[in-house]
């Protein structure tokens, strides 16, 4: 006896998943009837015109109804591949079908069957004919007496939805599964208040889920997505607004704005601060001064000047008796910031220290406590409160270093942490003397341009300020597309730039060579460059393989002037500045996105010298040269973040893996009337107190799937 099939049961109660469909079905996350009906298409063909067989039209997608009066297989031996030929008539007329490499289909589309046939119309020598077409066998013909008691069609004759697929696993199998399990939709319980669904026009969840997957018609299908997107929006927004609720709850240290010390500071630097990073300095003085905690992401620009508003923050927490812990993503990076701290803070007396897995070491003190310091003496400082600021890498987060007075953690590219170890220097608590615990302020950092929705979905907790304004005296980086034909120019004026004693990048896509993706690779640009076009230059190569002391070591000679030319692939993308380096090739072009590219460019550019960036592409598709005609316009980092969120979509952008978002709320990062609606009605839910035991369960289900914190 059958089992009853109910929304939990397992995948392989159901008729037609054997052990082999079974693991590919686990593969992309289907193990239950539930998990089968929430794997929604991510677009439909439009079948749903049927048409007489004498009336369809060269180009026309369509549907026909007829009977197959001839079908047979051929083989070419040219291509050496199955052709199946089949004629279909109806009252009106026939055609010609044609399918290639599926001789199995002589087996079910047999002669006499009454069959549906969807696809676009074409020529084939002098005749119209059906390429490839969707087929499904009739029981009865359309028009005919039984007709009307039918069951609807599933693969033809109307809004066909078309799923994510993988190897072995179909859309046409998928809706063969999908079809009969919609009547359990009547199951899953709809856990928006009626109020909100009201307000903001939504239909029911479980009529959603069942037009989603077979929808009546096109605006049934808009209603059913939109109603869905929604629900993983208002999830993001209830998650990161009530994080942010929980957050204002607790107790962070008040660290009172000192005035005298910040005007110091800036008269001392040797440049003028922009107006920008006055701004987002005293946006961020303002929630230190509060006792609870800030929660601020300083979004700038390439070359903006977020580390100088980072150091006066670090400053005010350190001279005020407090800790500050900077922490960023590479050992590179992390090394840069301790070297620029300890420059700009040598006149106050504070003792900086750098923590990385490789290295540790501080300033400040007697002479004999200066440079290198063993971890353990280090972490023992740290612990006892000798060291103000402590600048390191995941050693910060480690278990065993503990902090005396952590008043502020400050993050560097702070999407290259995930959400968990971002959160895990805010659980460095301690006791004040009055027994409150108290948590640090949090400033997060990130040089990549964040378009409004993305800011509004996924930063939804967070206050922003932003750096748009580029120091004075820099000029505007020269790019240009550069086709193959201009290569040798291309390199005969690089050469001219280095023997005027100027530097250059050149950035590959890859590390190794690769046959099939035909893009240019580190090593093989590497030894193209020292060996044939530049082999009187000091050529270094550089990528992310390499042991930490390696690459710190090249990037060291690279900034000293010991070598010419740097190739490296992306780990160059952030923090790395070297003021003489005025040239940037970038290979390979078309595969990075718009504010990938602007990070790279940003890499030159970083004094008075006039800098150069180089786009090199081997590709002629129209996409490509309209994405790079708009790095060409624009020197604003946020404008093109917006162009490519429109052009390449938000799943390429920001990758979709990184932030875990489900694919409809990343589908819908373009749609800001969306996002407000969700995020109006989050606010409304924990505005009311309107967490009902059933919106508390899918939003624990919610958070668990998306690894939120």
């Amino acid at each position: 006896m059958l089992p009853v099939i109910s929304l939990n049961s397992p995948i392989e109660h159901l008729k037609k998943v054997g052990p082999s469909y079974l693991k590919i079905l686990h593969k992309v996350g289907i193990k239950t009837v539930k998990d089968l009906l929430f794997y929604f298409p991510h677009r439909y063909d439009d079948f749903s015109q049927i048409v007489p067989i004498s009336q369809l039209r060269v180009g026309q997608t369509a549907t026909i109804s007829g009977k197959i009066s001839d079908i047979k297989n051929i083989r070419t031996w040219k291509k050496r591949m199955y052709v199946t030929e089949a004629l279909i008539e109806d009252k009106s007329g026939s055609i010609k079908a044609v399918w290639f490499n599926q001789p199995y289909l002589i087996q079910t589309l047999q002669k006499g069957r009454l069959i549906n046939l969807s696809g676009k119309a074409t020529f084939a020598g002098q005749s119209l004919c059906l390429s490839n077409p969707a087929y499904e066998t009739l029981k009865t013909m359309r028009g005919s007496p039984s007709w009307r008691g039918a069951a609807p069609h599933t693969h033809t004759g109307r809004l066909v939805p078309i799923y994510h697929e993988t190897y072995g696993l179909s859309s046409r199998y998928l809706r063969y599964l999908i079809k009969p399990l919609l009547p359990l939709t009547a199951q899953i319980l709809d856990f928006l208040p009626v109020q909100i669904k009201q307000k903001f026009g939504l239909i029911d969840l479980n009529q959603a889920i069942r037009q989603i997957h077979f929808p009546d018609n096109l605006e049934s299908a808009r209603k059913a997505r939109s109603r869905l997107s929604f629900d993983e929006l208002f999830l993001t927004q209830l998650t990161i607004l009530k994080q942010r609720q929980d957050l204002s709850k607790e107790k962070a240290p008040a660290i009172a704005f000192h005035q005298k010390l910040i005007q110091l500071f800036v008269k001392r630097l040797p440049f003028k601060l922009t107006d920008d990073q006055r701004l987002a300095a005293w946006q961020i003085f303002q929630d230190l001064a509060k006792p609870k905690p800030m929660n601020r992401l300083l979004n700038g620009d390439v070359g903006s000047g977020k580390t100088i508003v980072a150091t006066m923050a670090a400053l005010e927490t350190a001279k005020a008796g407090y800790q500050a812990a900077f922490m960023a993503p590479t050992e590179v990076l992390a090394k840069q910031h301790f070297e620029t701290l300890k420059n700009l803070l040598k006149n106050y007396n504070l003792k900086i220290a750098l923590l990385t897995s490789s290295e540790s070491r501080r300033n400040g003190g007697s002479p004999r406590e200066m440079g290198a310091a063993p971890v353990s003496t280090l972490k023992k400082q740290i612990a006892d409160g000798e060291i103000d600021i402590i600048i390191g890498t995941h050693a910060l987060i480690q278990e065993g270093l503990t902090f005396n007075k952590l008043g502020l953690a400050i993050v560097d590219e702070q999407h290259r942490f995930g959400v968990v170890q971002r959160a895990a220097l805010q659980k460095k608590i301690y006791q004040m003397e009055d027994g409150l615990t108290t948590i640090p302020h949090l400033l997060s950092m990130t040089a990549t341009p964040i378009p409004r929705t993305l800011a509004l979905t996924i930063y939804g907790d967070l206050d922003i300020s932003l750096l748009k304004e580029m120091p004075k005296g820099r000029q505007k980086i020269i790019t240009k597309v550069a086709a193959p034909a201009l290569r040798k120019k291309t390199y005969d004026f690089i050469r001219t730039q280095v023997k005027k004693g100027r530097q250059g990048f050149v950035i590959c896509p890859l590390i190794e060579e690769s046959e099939k993706l035909e893009v240019k690779s580190v090593t093989e640009e590497y030894k193209k460059l020292s060996s044939k076009i530049f082999p009187d230059l000091k050529i270094a190569m550089l990528h992310g393989q390499m042991k930490s002391k390696e690459k710190e070591e090249i990037m060291k000679k690279f900034k000293e002037k010991k070598s010419n030319i740097l190739v490296s692939t992306s780990v160059v993308e952030v923090g790395v500045d070297v003021p003489n380096a005025t040239i940037m090739i970038i290979e390979g072009a078309e595969r990075f996105g718009l504010a990938q590219l602007h990070q790279f460019r940003g890499r030159v550019g970083r004094s008075e010298q006039q800098s150069y960036c180089f786009l090199f592409t081997d590709s002629t598709a129209k996409k490509t040269h309209q994405r790079l005609k708009a790095l060409l316009k624009s020197e604003n980092g946020f404008e093109l973040a917006e162009k490519d969120l429109k052009i390449r979509g938000p799943g390429d952008l920001i990758g979709s893996r990184q932030w875990g978002l489900p694919d409809l709320a990343m589908a819908s990062l373009n749609d800001l009337e969306l996002i407000q609606k969700a995020r109006q009605a989050a606010k409304e839910i924990l505005g009311k107190n309107l967490l009902f035991p059933a919106l508390q369960e899918k939003l624990k289900a919610f958070q668990t799937k998306v690894h939120f914190e």
